[in-house]
């Protein structure tokens, strides 16, 4: 019974297209079969289709190296053809140790050609057979992975899957290893990837062998095992979000050797963005602005697929915006010729995520993306140019550079009423200041500028003094100190744009300490 019946006659029978890639073989002439030994032309199955894959052993040794497994195909040709008196090789495939697949007997890999390997169930089937005995000896790695490829590859020819079972038609009576027996013609459910020792009564394909075709079968008609992502770069993470311009490189694992993947899709929101081979681990994907679920599902040579779970990332290529442009405006605190006390201010926004806001000159500073003011000092007389940058989570970027200058006015620029005395010290601005105590003496500064403050020397028995802003009473500020403190700015006032403003103080004239020290009035153009 391993030949077919009379009835088999010749037929030119096409090689059918397979839901898997066919892996690579090397051919009869590549192993050097000799074809003159065996004249008959091939035969195929009588349906013609594989219902099924026989694994076998060959039960010689594991010694040879990988480079003589030729040599190996061909002593079992030369014994089935000259020594058993076959037509041809029986096993239809032969796989070496190191996973190399060999055509075995002649009609073409991809047709489905007759063997004589399964007493009883050649009709039904093809033969792959693992060069080397497998009793105690588990095989490699690389066998199961081959021997799953060409059975994926064979049964899908067929529609067939190598994880399921099927019932095939006993050409003959029958027992098998573990004692079942039946009649010819009785239907046996086998798995579609079934040991030698399932149809026919025989230790072949090895316990240990045997005992991995479960594996194999895993592996022919499985999904993508492990799978899930393996990073996200080009992006910057935020907990689980990770934001970007337009474009991130997506990592991913998998249990499953590449022999056995056709291909991996990167899907953005569902969709596939990029296709990359089975052998890939990460690809770079562009992506249009929004919020983006980016994943990546893993196509098995069997068909079946895995989805990992999905990354958000936002893409955002709008940079942030000022909603309030940087100002400079003066502040509290002892005033310098070389660092006069100010306070830079803004508002930075972002659609998406504002990360920080930068000062870039004339000093530099880093701030988080709710901070909005920082106390600096400046240089007096000296326009300095205020380069602030607000960059968001994606790497957008927005820099705006407003100058700013800020002026000291002495006390001696000031137009005088009442009466007044120059005091002289050098902790005093310019070494000098001026002093009264005599009710409603006034100092006015005229200047055009967009932040002003009043300059004075304090101590426990200085008195009050009015502001007034452009005429009108600003506030009455009280100088009095309980330490002693030079060049202090006490009273500020800011406005939004640049422009013209009178400043006049007037002595309040308090009853007891009536007496101010006024340094200078500063302003910031």
């Amino acid at each position: 019974l391993h030949w077919p019946p009379r009835r088999q006659r010749k037929m030119c029978i096409r090689a059918r297209p397979s839901t898997a890639p066919r892996p690579p073989i090397v051919s009869r002439a590549q192993w050097g079969a000799d074809e003159a030994a065996t004249p008959l032309e091939a035969i195929y199955l009588p349906d013609p289709v594989v219902k099924a894959v026989v694994v076998h052993h060959t039960a010689e040794s594991n010694a040879y190296t990988c480079e003589n497994s030729a040599a190996v195909v061909r002593g079992i040709f030369t014994y089935h053809v000259r020594t058993l008196g076959w037509r041809d090789i029986g096993y239809n495939f032969l796989v070496d140790k190191c996973g190399t697949i060999h055509e075995g007997r002649k009609g073409g890999v991809d047709r489905p050609v007759y063997g004589a390997h399964a007493y009883g169930f050649n009709d039904q089937t093809t033969g792959i057979a693992v060069l080397g005995t497998y009793t105690d000896t588990a095989a490699p790695t690389a066998v199961l992975n081959s021997v799953a490829r060409l059975s994926a590859w064979k049964l899908g020819q067929y529609g067939a899957d190598p994880t399921g079972t099927v019932g095939l038609v006993a050409g003959a009576d029958g027992v098998n290893l573990a004692g079942q027996r039946w009649s010819k013609g009785a239907v046996r459910t086998l798995p579609r990837i079934h040991g030698h020792r399932d149809g026919y009564n025989t230790l072949c394909p090895g316990d240990r062998l045997y005992g991995q075709l479960a594996t194999i079968r895993t592996l022919a008609g499985g999904t993508p095992s492990a799978l899930g992502l393996n990073g996200v770069t080009g992006t910057t993470a935020v907990g689980t979000t990770h934001y970007t311009r337009n474009s991130a490189t997506i990592a991913w694992k998998t249990g499953t050797p590449s022999q056995l993947l056709t291909r991996f899709e990167v899907l953005v929101d569902g969709k596939v963005a990029v296709t990359t081979a089975g052998d890939a681990r990460s690809a770079a994907v562009t992506l249009t602005p929004g919020t983006r679920q980016v994943s990546v599902r893993g196509v098995h040579l069997s068909g079946r697929t895995a989805t990992t779970p999905a990354v958000t990332v936002v893409a955002d290529t709008t940079a942030p915006t000022f909603t309030t442009a940087p100002r400079l405006a003066l502040r509290a605190g002892t005033v310098n010729t070389d660092a006069v006390p100010v306070r830079l201010t803004w508002k930075a926004a972002d659609e998406t995520r504002l990360q920080w806001v930068r000062l870039l000159s004339p000093v530099a500073r880093s701030y988080s993306a709710t901070t909005t003011s920082a106390d600096l000092t400046a240089k007096s007389g000296s326009a300095s140019t205020w380069q602030v940058r607000a960059l968001d989570t994606a790497g957008n970027q927005r820099t705006v550079s407003p100058s700013f200058t800020p002026v000291i006015l002495q006390e001696t620029a000031a137009k005088r009423t009442g009466t007044w005395t120059t005091r002289s010290d050098s902790r005093y601005l310019g070494g000098k200041s001026l002093a009264s105590g005599t009710k409603n003496s006034s100092l006015t500064w005229t200047f055009t500028g967009r932040s002003a403050a009043l300059v004075v020397s304090r101590a426990s028995g200085s008195g009050q003094v009015r502001v007034y802003v452009d005429g009108k009473l600003a506030k009455t500020v009280d100088l009095k100190s309980s330490t002693v403190r030079y060049r202090d700015a006490i009273w500020t006032q800011s406005w939004t744009n640049n422009a013209k403003h009178t400043v006049r103080i007037e002595v309040v004239g308090t009853s007891g300490r009536p007496t101010i020290t006024v340094d200078a009035l500063t302003y910031v153009k």
